[in-house]
């Protein structure tokens, strides 16, 4: 501020117009009459000046004091705002990750116990190194929809321009919409990729929150679409390919924006942009959300990163429309078709630009590499065709989407991922059920009088009705229990369960056992309890029935079965002559028979269980074990060779014990479970305690899961039956040939699979 004061003595008579008058002469305020009048003598003037200066804020330019002019893509670099980030960017963890967290705790653990103790642990390490890259392969490689969502929004993300100092050997961003707008939500600029030049433009994120707020969370105004259409103007006319990097989740929808006009400058940036005569590339780095993304992605070829996703509106507005409920997101983002490989195949995507394990987040160096590649690819494809061919090329893009032809067969394959129709099921009233049950049941009865067969037909198809009857009525007591909705998401944790690789976890199976005991007890208060019951009895006592319609059948044809082979002329003879020779023998016991005619009794025996064997397998039987009501003792049963068998069988399940021990699978388990009782100490909580009985128990199921094999079990019980032959022999050895060789009807026992057995 300024305070100056003059001597008034010189303008006495003088008007205030005429003082505040200029004049030509350089005197300021003084009229020129006045000054001809007055005699010219210079007076000396009493004059004070006293001033402030107000100190103003220093413009925050981004050009440093010493700008370093190797510095990479040229001096220019230095004019952007754009800098490297002072601090580390925290990890993220999304929520399907964190079984590879806890993986990397257990490393992070074992690798402080090994400095803390000194002990060797490498090979522990390297064995959770192992596992966390195969869990990461399996993880990455089978993503959900909703989980790659998740990974395009993911904070660490690369954006824009992180990707566009990656790439470019030269960049410099131009800004403003020329109607005094500078939208920092949308980045311009020219660049060079191997001295190719290029007019880059793209949506840009934050990096953090304070970046976030400044680019507006990469959500663009009307300025930012008309600072992009400028962009595109200036190099159509000075012949720049134009590459747009698309990350948004939609153009930003508040009043001011849609008062200056937002729907009018997405629709002028499509229409120009199919008219631009020069190529166009648009990629998708991130999320590309309904007309905000379409608003600078109108290329000829549109590519996207592998994890990215495209959509008309996100998968939690969709639920919420559909649904609503955002919670239904996950099933919306399946529906809707919005990632890299759906939308390829629906003819949208042009192709897929490859991400590391763990996303472009993991690796952004890598990522990068990988759209330079894709560029310069899509650019030599595009740059090769003249300005008409290039036009119609984009215009056909477009035109061809979404047809389809009308009375078409449908593909096998694309049929099975059809949804299927909802099956309506035609329940019996109950008083037309019991009068059917009560008919059957009688004409049970009377054929269990008249010894005939019962119906069979109308008995197998009344347990089926019954099965179905059945299965509609839990259906309904589960709705009336309330509990529908839980069976329905433990139903969805079951799937999810990899049971090549991992037992069912604990914690599902203790879920399904409570929801288990959870329905038995509300089920007496069921209203349809008493139905329910009924069916259940009537199932049952039919289920019965049938069983015993169907062993009565088959004993009939055993039976004929083995009277045809005992009344075959060669058997007979064979038996005859064997019985003449033991007893011309004159042998009191199967003892002192010669080794020959022990030999001869022993293989007619198994010619006729061979000939048994075979005619039951011709009526579809199969045979599990030949027993025989003969006690003979044969020398190969005696009681040395026995002990023999005994000691091999036991030295067989220690090897397979052994085998399992030494697997890497039960390894990794013993390991885990060393590190839970090291980290639990002596006092564990009711965690850590339940961690380690989880991990013994699944440790005790792989080695008993080893022992018990269908081989082993084989062999025990083959032992198990000759050592009771042997005692039961051995005990009765004095008794006479006649009683040892007497030939009876083998006894044979078949196993129908449905706990049923039935012996001849």
């Amino acid at each position: 501020m300024a305070s100056i004061a003059y001597s008034s003595a010189a303008f006495t008579g003088t008007s205030a117009s005429d003082l505040l008058r200029s004049s030509s002469n350089g005197v300021s305020g003084i009229p020129l009459k006045t000054l001809g009048k007055a005699p010219f003598s210079v007076k000396k003037r009493d004059a004070t000046v006293a001033a402030k200066l107000k100190k103003g804020k220093k413009h925050d330019y981004p050009w440093p004091a010493d700008p370093d002019p190797n510095v990479k893509g040229g001096v220019l670099t230095h004019l952007s705002h754009f800098k490297p980030l002072k601090e580390k960017q925290k990890p993220v963890t999304l929520d399907f990750e964190k079984p590879l967290v806890e993986i990397e705790k257990k490393m992070i653990d074992v690798r402080r116990m090994a400095n803390e103790t000194g002990l060797d642990f490498s090979d522990q390490i390297i064995l959770l190194e192992n596992k966390y890259q195969q869990a990461l392969k399996d993880l990455y490689r089978h993503l959900t929809p909703i989980q790659r969502v998740h990974i395009a929004r993911h904070p660490n993300r690369p954006t824009f321009l992180d990707h566009i100092f990656s790439i470019t050997d030269k960049f410099v961003e131009l800004h403003g919409d020329r109607s005094g707008y500078d939208d920092p939500a949308i980045v311009t600029g020219i660049g060079t990729i191997d001295d190719r030049r290029y007019m880059f433009i793209g949506q840009q994120k934050g990096r953090n929150t304070k970046e976030n707020i400044h680019r507006n969370f990469g959500m663009p105004t009307p300025h930012g679409y008309r600072k992009a259409l400028r962009m595109m103007y200036y190099a159509d006319h000075h012949g720049f390919p134009i590459v747009t990097f698309i990350d948004t989740p939609g153009a930003y929808a508040d009043l001011k924006s849609e008062e200056l006009g937002q729907g009018e400058a997405i629709a002028h940036n499509l229409r120009t942009m199919f008219g631009l005569k020069v190529p166009i590339v648009s990629i998708v780095i991130g999320e590309g959300g309904s007309g905000g993304a379409l608003a600078i992605g109108c290329a000829n070829k549109l590519l996207m990163l592998e994890n990215a996703v495209f959509y008309v509106a996100s998968p939690e507005a969709c639920a919420a429309i559909l649904w609503k409920t955002a919670k239904a997101s996950p099933k919306a983002a399946e529906k809707l078709r919005i990632t890299a490989p759906e939308l390829c195949r629906l003819q949208i995507c042009d192709g897929i630009i490859p991400e590391p394990l763990g996303g472009a987040h993991a690796d952004p160096a890598w990522t990068s590499q990988q759209i330079k590649a894709a560029i310069n690819e899509t650019m030599d494809e595009l740059t090769a065709m003249d300005t008409e061919k290039l036009l119609k090329h984009r215009m056909h893009k477009f035109r061809k989407l979404g047809g389809f032809e009308e009375n078409a067969q449908v593909d096998p394959k694309k049929k099975v991922n059809m949804k299927k129709e909802d099956q309506i099921v035609c329940t019996t009233p109950n008083e037309e059920l019991e009068g059917e049950v009560e008919k059957l049941k009688q004409q049970i009865l009377k054929a269990k009088e008249s010894s005939s067969k019962p119906p069979e037909m109308a008995l197998k198809d009344m347990i089926e009705k019954l099965k179905k009857e059945v299965d509609h009525e839990y259906s309904e007591a589960i709705k009336a229990t309330g509990l529908k909705d839980r069976l329905d998401m433990l139903r969805e944790e079951v799937s999810k369960v990899n049971s090549r690789d991992q037992l069912m976890n604990p914690v599902i199976r203790d879920k399904i056992e409570k929801l288990k005991d959870e329905f038995n007890q509300k089920l007496s208060a069921a209203p349809n309890h008493p139905t329910l019951q009924y069916k259940l009895d009537m199932l049952k006592e039919f289920s019965k029935a049938k069983s015993l319609s169907d062993a009565a059948t088959l004993k009939q044809e055993v039976n004929k079965k083995f009277n045809e082979i005992m009344s075959r002329p060669e058997i007979n003879e064979k038996l005859e002559a064997l019985k003449a020779e033991v007893q011309n023998s004159g042998s009191s016991s199967f003892a002192d028979l010669d080794q020959g005619l022990k030999d001869k009794v022993l293989n007619t025996r198994k010619e006729v269980e061979l000939e048994m064997i075979n005619a039951l397998k011709s009526i579809g039987l199969v045979v599990e074990g030949v027993k025989s009501n003969e006690k003979v003792l044969s020398e190969k049963d005696s009681p040395s060779v026995f002990k023999n068998k005994v000691d091999h069988l036991n030295e067989e399940i220690n090897k397979k014990i052994e085998n399992v021990v030494s697997s890497s699978e039960l390894k990794n388990m013993i390991e885990l479970l060393k590190l839970e009782i090291a980290r639990a100490g002596n006092k564990p909580d009711t965690e850590s305690k339940s961690k380690i009985e989880a991990i013994q128990k699944q440790i005790k199921q792989r080695l008993s899961e080893a022992i018990i094999s269908s081989e082993l079990i084989e062999k025990y019980e083959d032992l198990k039956e000759k050592n009771s032959e042997v005692e039961q022999s051995s005990a009765g050895a004095d008794e006479s040939l006649q009683k040892e060789t007497k030939y009876e009807e083998p006894r044979l026992e078949i196993n129908l699979g449905a706990n049923s057995s039935f012996a001849q």
